[in-house]
């Protein structure tokens, strides 16, 4: 595993220098070199690697999702609450109910086998898209009116919203007994208990902190460490108490933004250097997931009802946004932004084959759902990546140019 981890190390930075010499996002790079020496193509990473592959995309995911919280402003969330509200339900609900409706029009799929498939592809990639906004935050990209704050927060909570109505389409197909008006308040249940509980484990960390003063290293991998531990109690409570552990980590970062601002840049700093190394294994090991022979058994008809699906998603987040103070331009940044596919198709792509091969049923619709996952993966996030690093210069103002703005930028990236 450590010669699998070295060539990996050297592979994706070659890869991302190669990339960004091209003019495209480098970790496009790190996604197609995953596909290219994951087990379905070159099969160059060896078996031990790749069992531990969920785990060690968990943990990178953990380190983006920490430097999210530390670069959340209050202000820039003040200012961007309801669309953020808006944006993390109504883009994914049109996105899956489209694709319900529309499935069996394009793939010999039933209405509910598409309705599945619909709330897969309708979680958005918080790997993919969390990094492009933190560099827009730095660079003063949107920063005024929160642009990036608003897509890196409600990009997080999309997937929620995605994952639960997925679960609840699955109990129904199982044929198990499931309360649907329990589970879509769970919703959000889940996401303020991971607040809170995130926020909570950030001031314990802070006192702890101010009680024994520990190096800005040390205080990196404490915080780090107990994010994995607020994961693992999500793992814990799964089935009885809904938490969203992924906000509850950038809730924790959060805190300590808001209280010790010196100490959260410290520990971004740290983070950030921890994400150079972090960044290649999320992305390869994501892009090592994608089967590409079951995606391109897709075909066009899967990449037709994709695209259907991305249409309604964009429709969404342009009526989301139709009475906020941002432009056409920001509006079309905010949509190209809700593009990527990555991290919840990869791991949830699987499931209902693995449902209907337990219960004995025909596992083609399956594989079906499963091709097209991988294809949204192989589509979306190489494109929605590449677009978004593309529009951001084109279409939001750089508020470094004002001085007034250029605070309001620097206390928004500060956290």
């Amino acid at each position: 595993m450590a010669v699998s981890i070295a060539e990996l190390i050297l592979l994706g930075l070659l890869a991302d220098w190669v990339f960004r010499k091209l003019r495209f996002p480098g970790l496009v790079g790190m996604l197609l070199l995953g596909v290219l020496i994951g087990p379905f193509v070159l099969n160059a990473l060896a078996p031990d690697f790749l069992s531990a592959s969920a785990d060690l995309r968990l943990m990178a995911l953990i380190v983006i999702l920490l430097r999210a919280g530390f670069e959340l402003s209050r202000e820039a969330l003040a200012k961007v609450g309801k669309q953020t509200i808006l944006l993390s339900f109504i883009p994914g609900l049109l996105e899956g109910s489209t694709i319900a409706w529309l499935g069996p029009r394009f793939l010999p799929l039933t209405h509910l086998e598409s309705a599945l498939l619909g709330f897969i592809l309708a979680a958005v990639s918080p790997a993919v898209v969390v990094p492009l906004m933190i560099r827009f935050i730095e660079k003063h990209r949107g920063a005024k009116k929160g642009i990036p704050t608003m897509v890196l927060a409600a990009a997080s909570m999309d997937d929620v919203f995605a994952i639960t109505i997925f679960s609840v389409l699955l109990g129904i197909y199982s044929g198990e007994s499931v309360r649907i008006g329990s589970a879509l308040a769970g919703i959000p249940v889940s996401i303020m208990l991971g607040i809170g509980i995130g926020a909570l484990a950030g001031w314990i960390l802070l006192k702890l902190f101010e009680r024994f003063n520990p190096r800005a290293t040390k205080r990196t991998l404490i915080v780090v460490g107990v994010s994995i531990l607020l994961v693992r109690v999500q793992q814990l409570l799964e089935g009885h108490v809904p938490f969203a552990a992924l906000l509850a980590v950038m809730a924790l970062g959060f805190v300590i933004l808001e209280k010790r601002e010196h100490m959260a840049h410290e520990i971004s700093s740290k983070l950030g250097k921890i994400w150079i190394f972090a960044s290649i294994l999320l992305f390869t090991l994501v892009g090592a997931q994608v089967n590409l022979p079951v995606a391109l058994d897709a075909g066009a008809a899967g990449l037709a009802l994709i695209v259907c699906g991305l249409a309604a998603r964009s429709a969404g987040v342009w009526l989301c946004l139709l009475r906020s103070p941002l432009n056409t331009k920001e509006r079309l940044f905010a949509m190209v932004s809700y593009w990527p596919k990555a991290t919840v198709q990869a791991a949830i792509g699987a499931v209902p084959l693995a449902v209907m091969l337990q219960l004995g049923r025909d596992p083609a619709p399956g594989n079906i759902i499963l091709a097209v996952a991988v294809l949204s993966i192989l589509f979306t996030a190489p494109l929605g990546a590449w677009l978004i690093a593309w529009a951001g210069p084109r279409l939001l103002s750089d508020d470094g140019s004002d001085e007034h703005a250029a605070l309001d930028a620097v206390r928004e990236s500060n956290t």
